[in-house]
């Protein structure tokens, strides 16, 4: 910034230049040297005049430079002045917005609140019932056992304590009750001991006091008339075959293992012989016809059905499991009481589970005790061989066509029996169907009649186990749909959420998820059934959900739909898709299974993948990629979709926006006209 102060008189104009040009691009920190040489020079008045004619210049170019920018800034005030109050009105317009949205979504956050403490009430409840449905059966069989003690039954007591002691304790878990109960038992089989002990002494103590008026007596009946053969028919054969007794007393160590039930059933059944010895015994049968004889049997049936109903309530005390077996011992003990013939599972090693349950072995061994009772109340009543063989298996067939089919029938309609049990009732009757043949052989063995007689009546147990099968098979199809309602209720799709990206992952609903986690581990239990079942009730299964699910698009409240709920929806079917691809019921052959899925993902397809040109053109032929898509539920789709997109357009002004409705309101067109032609 030096300026050297000597300037020579000739160069003064050009200096002046100089210094002007300076100022003009110096830093102002450095202009006061520059200004100094000026004031110490000789031409200070020359160089103040060329200091204003600069001056001069810039002005008149800063007003020309102005003048040409005034009109553009005088426009540009003018729009802002107008864009002010537009923007005035859209921040209005947004605050009131913005408060109509904070108290909706006070009111939806208040109602998301209330749904959260629903469902965690839900779950409390679900859990609650759970642990109940395992309590109250471990309650109410308590409450059986002290009725039962309450009256002196005592067989039917212990009987009730083995299955408190060995399966409803157990299951019901770990609580105070239960304790309580568990160790009273060992005192109350004690009870039952002591009991049952004393009052067989005191009945055997009284036998010997009056024996010999008992004889004296049974002489005397001897000259009585044969007035009193009725009566006498229907007993004399506990009289003539004592070995009733050992029966009941075999029975009753093969049952419990107990001594205590053999001697409270000795007591009964010495009880009722004491009173039987005073009922004449010789030529009970003789002079009586057949029919007669045959009303008094069926007779005896159905008294003798009563007891076996009662007994059968074993179905309510069943476990509904398969009988495990670990030693050879126990293995055939139950092969002993029923007919199984299963190669495979002979060569198994233990421990291994037959694939019944307690039931069908006490079934079978109670139903061939009926029919003993049978033959003994023939004997001595002058009947063929044919005529016994006929009346047997008649008695038969009505103790299996109405006392065993309504046992059958009212376990299977009750409503706690879940789809475990229906598959083991099924698995049970299966078994009991096939082992007719048997019992068949049985009857002609100990009347000596072959099967094959001329007009032989055939036993009815077939068609009585195959019904209630049958029956068992429809409240399963009943039971898995009304189970994929439940979780179907606690779907809660966002119809209005938006598009995602091309490319972005979506998960299924977490419903959906633990939907397929309770089939996948139904359908494991469905392995022991007959292929036909289990791929019916998982065909049946799947149309159900694409059903439901397809209900919920068309749904005439839901009045909006976007494309964001259509991709979470697909995203759900293709979660089913996997599932039914995985097979989880073998004997489908290739994709059988996902056909159940075919008309819900044919229209997913369409609107996720917008592919309106090829639907409408190849509407109507075979290899239409679309065939499955009806054009009305569609139509119905896409209205939703029009409204979803009109509500969301009102303050939106961009063109691709605008297209898309355009295109929306084209394809409705199009569809419509499609319909019309189809009338």
């Amino acid at each position: 910034c030096y300026i050297n102060s000597e300037i020579k008189p000739d160069n003064t104009a050009a200096e002046h230049e100089r210094i002007l040009r300076e100022i003009e691009s110096t830093d102002t920190n450095c202009i006061g040297p520059t200004l100094r040489s000026v004031y110490d020079g000789q031409e200070h008045g020359l160089f103040m005049e060329k200091l204003d004619v600069r001056i001069r210049n810039h002005d008149r170019e800063i007003e020309k430079m102005c003048n040409h920018h005034f009109q553009g800034f005088v426009d540009s005030i003018t729009e802002l002045l107008k864009v002010r109050g537009e923007a005035q009105k859209l921040k209005s317009q947004v605050i009131e917005t913005n408060n109509r949205l904070q108290d909706d979504g006070k009111e939806l956050i208040g109602s998301m609140e209330e749904l959260k403490r629903c469902r965690v009430q839900q779950r409390n409840i679900a859990t609650t019932i759970d642990k109940l449905t395992h309590c109250l059966p471990v309650l109410e069989m308590y409450s059986r056992l002290q009725e039962q003690m309450k009256a002196k039954r005592y067989y039917p007591a212990l009987r009730t304590l083995e299955q408190l002691e060995q399966t409803c304790l157990p299951r019901a878990g770990q609580y105070r009750f239960c304790s309580i109960m568990a160790e009273n038992i060992p005192k109350l089989r004690t009870q039952i001991r002591d009991t049952a002990m004393t009052q067989l002494r005191d009945f055997l103590e009284s036998i010997r006091k009056h024996s010999d008026k008992i004889g004296e007596t049974a002489i005397k009946q001897k000259s009585v008339s044969n007035q009193k053969q009725n009566r006498s028919l229907k007993y004399a054969v506990w009289i003539r075959h004592p070995s009733n007794l050992r029966q009941l007393e075999q029975f009753a160590r093969e049952e419990l293992g107990l001594r205590d039930t053999f001697e409270n059933y000795y007591r009964k059944q010495r009880r009722k012989q004491a009173r039987l010895v005073l009922q004449p015994h010789s030529n009970m049968g003789y002079g009586f016809p057949v029919s007669q004889l045959f009303d008094m049997l069926l007779e005896m049936r159905e008294q003798y059905g009563e007891i076996l109903l009662k007994r059968w309530n074993v179905l309510d005390q069943d476990n509904f499991s398969p009988i495990p077996v670990s030693t050879e011992q126990q293995y055939r003990h139950y092969t002993s009481q029923f007919p199984l013939q299963d190669p495979e599972l002979e060569k198994l090693p233990f421990p291994k589970k037959f694939p019944f349950s307690e039931f069908v072995p006490k079934v079978y061994c109670q139903i061939k005790e009926f029919i003993y009772a049978c033959l003994k109340y023939s004997e001595d009543l002058h009947l063929s061989s044919t005529e016994v063989d006929d009346m047997i298996r008649k008695s038969t067939n009505l103790l299996l066509t109405r006392t065993l089919s309504h046992c059958l029938q009212y376990a299977i309609k009750k409503k706690n029996v879940g789809l475990a049990e229906l598959v083991q009732v099924i698995i049970n009757t299966t078994h009991l169907e096939q082992s007719c043949h048997f019992l068949e052989e049985f009857i002609s063995n100990i009347t000596n009649v072959p099967p094959d007689t001329v007009n032989a009546t055939k036993l009815y147990g077939t068609s009585t186990f195959k019904d209630a099968r049958h029956a068992a098979e429809a409240e399963i199809y009943t039971n898995l749909n009304a189970k994929i309602d439940q979780f179907l209720q606690l779907a809660d799709y966002n119809w209005l959420a938006a598009e995602q990206r091309v490319g972005t992952p979506l998960t299924a609903s977490d419903y959906l998820i633990d939907l397929i986690a309770f089939l996948n581990s139904t359908f494991a239990v469905f392995t022991n059934l007959p292929g036909k079942v289990a791929q019916t009730a998982c065909m049946s299964t799947c149309k159900h959900i694409s059903t439901s699910l397809m209900q919920l698009l068309i749904d005439p409240e839901i009045r909006q739909i976007s494309m964001g709920a259509l991709q979470q929806l697909s995203a759900d079917v293709k979660e089913c898709e996997s599932f039914a691809r995985a097979g989880p019921v073998a004997g489908f052959q290739g994709d059988t299974l996902l056909l159940a899925f075919s008309d819900l993902r044919q229209l997913l397809d369409l609107f996720t993948q917008w592919d309106w040109s090829t639907y409408l053109a190849d509407y109507g032929k075979p290899t239409c990629r679309y065939l499955r898509v009806n054009p009305n539920t569609a139509l119905a789709l896409l209205e939703k979709m029009k409204e979803m997109s009109r509500k969301n357009n009102v303050f939106n002004f961009r063109k691709m926006d605008r297209d898309k409705q355009k295109l929306i309101d084209t394809v409705i067109k199009q569809l419509r006209n499609l319909i019309a032609g189809l009338r």
